[in-house]
């Protein structure tokens, strides 16, 4: 079979390359899936690098999503010819992923694709619409509602943040969007944002401990200063979810939003996440999740497209999702 694989060739030093290598086997309780489509994330592109807080074992097939039929079963749960996905736990990390013609999996990480999604869609949405939903989600559950207040969204133009904020819009909310990305102020709206900050004026820090009181909720994508702003300008009762890490994986906060506004701050875990609240989420993506402006995130890639899209990924330059396209 064709695969992307990442091989280290010195130390500090990796590439990686389109490849045959042999076609994967079961073994007890594990399915190997035929790959229609994958997708790239963060995650993924950090692989590619060799950051050893993802991968530590070379080579190495990169992917944490993919979708696609099962081609082999030793499981009594799924049958040959089901369509399944898979997104998160240890697949694309130290167990080879989705960016090859097909990959083996434990059975207990498989979940079946709703009949109602095809693909190509659910790979659109991959790990970050699955992290946007739960995000989503989260709110809904605390009880901020469309008439609660402005939701801000911070990374709007990443793929968890541009479906995030789809998937509001669908729902009702206003949405206010932060981006560094000047040229992709009309992406933003198109796909649902009401209104756009840019990101170098949101980050200035301020000692206050307290801002004025702006939105009912907040999906943080990034972490680091733009966290610490948003909690600073939740209004009372409200929530902030946190999901990434790419501004920076430290929060300088205080604890008065908390104490004084009664503030929420959830931390989202896509990766090891219950097979059924994964499987609820995909169920809602497929049906009244379901985002009218999907076509307009997706880029559509080769397998040997994919170390292009990467770079693109860790310099700042990605807009919406990547989809890998796997041909038989």
């Amino acid at each position: 079979m064709k695969a992307f694989v990442v091989e280290k060739v010195g130390d500090n030093e990796f590439k990686s390359s389109i490849q045959d290598i042999e076609t994967p086997k079961c073994e007890k309780n594990e399915v190997v899936i035929k790959v229609t489509y994958s997708s790239l994330n963060y995650k993924d592109a950090l692989s590619s690098i060799g950051n050893p807080g993802v991968s530590k074992h070379f080579p190495h097939i990169t992917g944490i999503d993919v979708a696609g039929t099962v081609f082999e079963s030793t499981s009594p749960i799924f049958k040959v010819g089901e369509r399944v996905l898979v997104t998160g736990y240890d697949m694309g990390m130290n167990s080879n992923g989705g960016h090859a013609q097909f990959v083996k999996i434990p059975a207990s990480w498989v979940a079946r694709i709703p009949d109602a999604i095809s693909d190509r869609e659910i790979m659109t949405f991959g790990t970050a619409g699955l992290t946007a939903a739960l995000s989503v989600n989260e709110l809904i559950e605390n009880g901020i509602k469309p008439e609660s207040g402005d939701i801000l969204v911070t990374g709007a133009t990443g793929g968890v943040g541009s479906i995030a904020i789809a998937i509001l819009s669908k729902l009702g909310y206003n949405i206010t969007a932060i981006s560094g990305k000047k040229e992709r102020i009309d992406f933003l709206k198109k796909i649902g944002a009401n209104e756009i900050i840019l990101r170098e004026n949101f980050e200035e820090e301020s000692r206050k401990p307290l801002l004025s009181e702006k939105y009912a909720g907040v999906i943080d994508t990034v972490g680091g200063k733009m966290l610490a702003n948003a909690l600073k300008q939740i209004k009372y009762d409200g929530v902030a979810t946190c999901c990434g890490l790419t501004s920076s994986h430290e929060l300088n906060t205080n604890v008065f939003p908390f104490i004084l506004r009664g503030v929420r701050l959830i931390g989202i875990d896509s990766v090891e996440c219950k097979l059924e609240k994964k499987q609820a989420a995909w169920e809602k993506l497929a049906s009244r999740w379901k985002i009218n402006s999907l076509n307009s995130i997706i880029n559509e890639i080769p397998l040997d497209g994919i170390k292009v899209a990467y770079e693109h990924l860790l310099s700042g330059k990605a807009v919406g999702r990547y989809v890998v396209k796997i041909k038989e």
